[in-house]
């Protein structure tokens, strides 16, 4: 019997974690979508509630010591998502070039798939910055995402399949073209985002490509 009464404390603490998980992803999805909507400024709790399905803010209140917290995990749930769909695209390719093209178009297919998750992405790191140290782990890490595409970039050039430039003007070009795109969408519902990425990868490979001699 007492096995048995163990066990049933154990399937409700897991029924109990499982449901707390639901929850928090609900109200993360939820803060995705406002944001994308209304901007940072107008994200408040009353909304996220409200989008979510909600009773009360006390719900999300539960979950999230406040916005810094829920924001954290707005970022991280961004970044996880495009980690998982930009990265086995990217290293399906062999080549340089190959990799360096579909850096980009994958990056805008994942505007495509996930409509509010770039441009919700967008509005909290431009609105956070030295605004909240917690939040400061992420902006470090789409720092660090920009020093390593940099460093691919003098590979690249190392192995001949670049031009000579500077490879963090390069990528920050890339960055700033490519978040141009998610506002642009944002303004232009009717804009082929898909269009767009096969430009830009256009004007990068060949702004990247070695001539030949």
């Amino acid at each position: 019997m007492q096995a048995s009464h163990s066990s049933d404390k154990q399937d409700a603490a897991v029924s109990r974690t499982f449901t707390e998980s639901a929850r928090r992803a609900q109200i993360v999805a939820a803060a995705i979508e406002v944001i994308a909507e209304v901007g940072y400024g107008k994200a408040s709790f009353a909304r996220i509630a409200r989008h979510a399905g909600l009773s009360s803010t006390g719900m999300i209140s539960y979950h999230f010591a406040g916005k810094d917290d829920l924001m954290r995990e707005v970022v991280a749930e961004v970044l996880r998502v495009a980690e998982a769909y930009m990265r086995p695209r990217i290293e399906a390719h062999s080549d340089f070039p190959g990799r360096l093209r579909t850096h980009i178009e994958s990056n805008l297919a994942l505007l495509v798939e996930y409509p509010k998750h770039l441009p919700a992405l967008v509005e909290v790191l431009s609105n956070i910055r030295g605004e909240s140290a917690g939040m400061s782990e992420f902006v470090g890490a789409t720092e660090e995402m920009n020093r390593v595409l940099a460093e691919r970039l003098r590979e690249g050039q190392r192995a001949g399949a670049f031009r000579e430039f500077d490879a963090e003007v390069m990528v920050h070009a890339m960055r700033g073209a490519i978040d141009e795109v998610v506002g642009r969408a944002a303004r232009e519902p009717d804009l082929d985002v898909t269009a767009c990425g096969r430009e830009l990868a256009e004007i990068f490979d060949r702004a990247t490509r070695k001539t030949a001699m």
